[in-house]
């Protein structure tokens, strides 16, 4: 506690800054906030075009190697007070942990809090303070991952880090590296590995690295960053220290999960292992048909690495090759700290069996397999499917639902059931799971019977049919209802195949034709949403700009639910999460005009 007591001394109270009644006079030169600027007046339109603009010019210096330009147009986004308030409003209107709070106990911040916050970022008064340690249990296992929650002036700075680092690193990483990236998903790193087995079966190094936000070296990820104008900021964050039930700890190693920018200094951290691994595939020993060596393209073509945050597979035909680049990872790994975790990680072979291990690999929740099939030209085919493990939690977690809704009325059983069966089935919409989705229905009707018969145990199963299973349409029967609410099934979700990213695309290129056509095919992305889009020409009903990869979307009422609006597509349009927020504010605003009016 003495540390800790030591450390709140040196930096001061957070809370100090951030109080409803903000004290300016405790800061040196006080900086003086218009007090007619309100956040709804805010040209949000305006703010993101002109930080776009400097990401982009970020982006294009940075892929030209042109340094020093690099570094004069983040000083300058640093100091642009448009990005300051984009940093602001995504870490308190657009973040989902914007209801968490840090050591300062701060969260949620009102309109007029959010304008101190930016004002607050442009004084370099504070420093970095202390996380807030939590522990959150990991799926399907006994194990807890830590988090680090950061004040919520950390948080807004950290974003504002972010928005000049992000792109210069876009304009770097390795194009087979698809973990917290913007427009990128955990489907691209498996069509990539689709890519390169579909031709040739080949044997897989399926590997972890042990704790790897935990453990990464600070010097060796602060050598990475090089001369940053934020080093000093990321130095600060590394090493601010966590409060674990009161308790302060030094941070000696290790990102802290929770932050904004973590994600992107465990891939900087990360860099560079793609490069390694192509280095070594130029020494290999690969044969042509009339037994000469074949070009040094060919061998780095033969060896595939596809890394997806801190999971990554290497593929190739020869085993040898294989172990041989696992020895080559594991050095490399060991400069910055990091190890791989023996027992998650195991070599296999997509076709066959290796050394008593089945056929194939568990990659991201899903089973890579190769099955021998005589009538192909190839003699085999590559399937996908949901793996075993993820079926089982699915339906653990449906079944738990049933168990903790024993008596709620049907309505809200299928409230709880319906988004757990949507984002489940759309995540595996691009394998082949037909047959996994019909299996599981299956199974899931006859827990529903099993539900429905139990609160009428007095009564006949035809009884039971009536009521909870009215004939919604030729088509379909004996489905769960309730007359307005339906009961979705795994099988009406349709199998779409995903189209991977191109390894050299990123957001700030600024080809938006390429990215906006993205958007909605996601997996994951609802029709409703699709369809939307689809009318809205990937447009913001509200603001009028053009949808990005990493934004977030919310369907809005035009004409609201509580003023008579109905749930037809006709009265629905797509906004951002911000704009869904000045949008339901200012029909509260008009609602409570037309009562008056009305009274009046």
């Amino acid at each position: 506690m003495n540390k800790a007591k030591t450390l709140k001394r040196r930096l001061g109270n957070p809370k100090r800054f951030l109080s409803v009644a903000w004290d300016t006079d405790d800061i040196p030169n006080p900086v003086s906030i218009n007090p007619n600027l309100k956040w709804r007046d805010i040209n949000w339109r305006r703010v993101e075009k002109n930080v776009f603009k400097l990401q982009k010019l970020i982006y294009r210096a940075s892929s030209r190697g042109e340094i020093r330009k690099m570094r004069k147009y983040q000083r300058l986004l640093t100091k642009s007070y448009y990005a300051r308030l984009l940093a602001v409003r995504r870490v308190t209107q657009d973040n989902q942990g914007k209801k968490t709070a840090g050591i300062d106990g701060i969260k949620n911040l009102p309109p007029m809090q959010r304008l101190n916050l930016v004002e607050l970022l442009n004084t370099r008064y504070l420093k970095a303070s202390s996380t807030r340690r939590v522990w959150i249990p990991k799926p399907g296992r006994d194990e807890k991952r830590p988090l680090g929650i950061p004040t919520m002036y950390d948080r807004a700075l950290q974003a504002l880090v972010k928005l000049g680092m992000e792109p210069e690193w876009e304009a770097r990483f390795e194009p087979n590296s698809y973990g917290f990236r913007p427009g990128r998903s955990t489907h691209d790193a498996i069509e990539a590995i689709y890519l390169s087995i579909n031709k040739k079966p080949k044997y897989v190094l399926d590997a972890d690295i042990s704790k790897c936000f935990d453990r990464i070296n600070h010097d060796a990820l602060l050598r990475k960053v090089g001369q940053t104008p934020y080093r000093q900021l990321i130095k600060q964050w590394l090493r601010a220290g966590v409060f674990d039930n009161k308790q302060f700890s030094n941070t000696v190693e290790g990102t802290p999960q929770g932050g904004v920018i973590s994600p992107l200094l465990a891939n900087i951290a990360l860099h560079g292992m793609e490069e390694r691994l192509m280095e070594f595939a130029k020494t290999i020993d690969l044969k042509n048909e009339k037994g000469g060596q074949k070009g040094w393209q060919n061998k780095v073509w033969s060896l595939s690495l596809i890394r997806y945050a801190d999971d990554f597979v290497i593929l190739h035909e020869d085993i040898k090759v294989v172990l041989k680049a696992k020895t080559v990872i594991q050095e490399w790994l060991n400069q910055i700290g990091l190890e791989l975790k023996p027992e998650k990680t195991k070599i296999a072979h997509t076709l066959e069996e290796y050394e008593g291990n089945k056929p194939g690999f568990d990659f991201l929740g899903f089973t890579v397999r190769q099955w021998k099939v005589k009538s192909t030209k190839q003699g085999f085919k590559t399937l996908i499917k949901p793996s075993s493990k993820s079926i089982k939690a699915h339906y653990r977690k449906l079944a738990g639902i049933f168990d903790t809704h024993k008596t709620t009325p049907t309505r809200a059983l299928i409230a709880k059931l319906n988004p757990v069966i949507r984002g489940w089935s759309n995540y595996f919409s691009t394998a082949v799971s037909k047959e996994v989705f019909s299996e599981i229905d299956n199974l899931l009707w006859t827990r529903v019977w099993r539900w429905a018969s139990r609160r009428h145990p007095n009564k006949s199963a035809k009884w039971v049919k009536k009521k909870y299973f009215p004939k919604i349409s030729n088509t379909r029967n004996w489905v769960l209802n309730d007359g307005e609410y339906i009961l979705n099934r795994h099988v009406d979700v349709p199998i779409v195949r995903h189209v991977k990213v191109k390894g050299n695309k990123s957001p700030y290129d600024g080809e938006w034709t390429y990215w906006s056509n993205r958007i909605g095919k996601y997996p994951g992305v609802r029709k409703e949403v699709t369809t939307l889009l689809k009318r809205q020409k990937n447009k913001c009903a509200f603001c009028g700009l053009t949808f990005s990869p990493t934004d977030l979307m919310e369907i809005d009422h035009i004409k609201p639910r509580s003023f008579g609006g109905d749930n037809t597509y006709k009265n629905k349009q797509l906004l951002h999460r911000h704009c869904h927020d000045s949008k339901t504010a200012l029909d509260k605003k008009n609602i409570s005009k037309a009562k008056v009016t009305g009274f009046t």
